[in-house]
């Protein structure tokens, strides 16, 4: 099987899970979040302040064709990723995409008070990108998992897959 890409609002685990599958598989793993901020020298919040939420999609965009270029890789997409069809179409080129579907008061959990998520700032605006981004991961994935399980429980279910 080629890679697998999880998608998801933030806080659903994707990087959590993901390095735990990882770990089972014995496959590598990458952040897409984290290769945007690698190519560009600096953090997501940063860009976003600096260069606007557009500069930010273009260089997530060249990570997206170049993570899915990778072989028998884990793939964690940043939480509006698949929201761009440009970024699905290329992801789908090189696996299946899984979503990990956690409710909004796990997410809201998950990330508490937190100063480095651009887009998580005001919760009622966040509530409203979560509800207005959810149709479109269900439409980019190919698996829909329960993203409010353990990180554990949910990596085993997605290597369970891959037998």
């Amino acid at each position: 099987m080629n890679n697998i890409i999880l998608c998801g609002f933030m806080g659903s685990g994707k990087t959590v899970v993901g390095k735990e599958l990882a770990k089972m598989t014995g496959r590598r793993f990458v952040d897409t979040d984290e290769l945007v901020e690698k190519k560009q020298g600096i953090p997501i919040k940063a860009i976003f302040e600096i260069y606007g939420e557009d500069y930010f999609r273009d260089l997530e965009y060249e990570v997206c064709r170049e993570s899915a270029a990778l072989k028998n890789t884990i793939i964690s997409t940043g939480g509006g990723a698949v929201t761009y069809e440009r970024n699905v179409q290329a992801l789908r080129e090189g696996g299946k995409i899984v979503f990990l579907d956690a409710d909004f008061e796990t997410v809201c959990e998950r990330i508490g008070d937190s100063t480095t998520r651009p887009l998580f700032q005001d919760k009622e605006k966040a509530r409203a990108l979560f509800d207005a981004r959810r149709p479109l991961y269900e439409a980019a994935a190919d698996i829909t998992l329960d993203g409010s399980m353990s990180a554990y429980k949910t990596a085993m279910e997605i290597a369970q897959m891959l037998k």
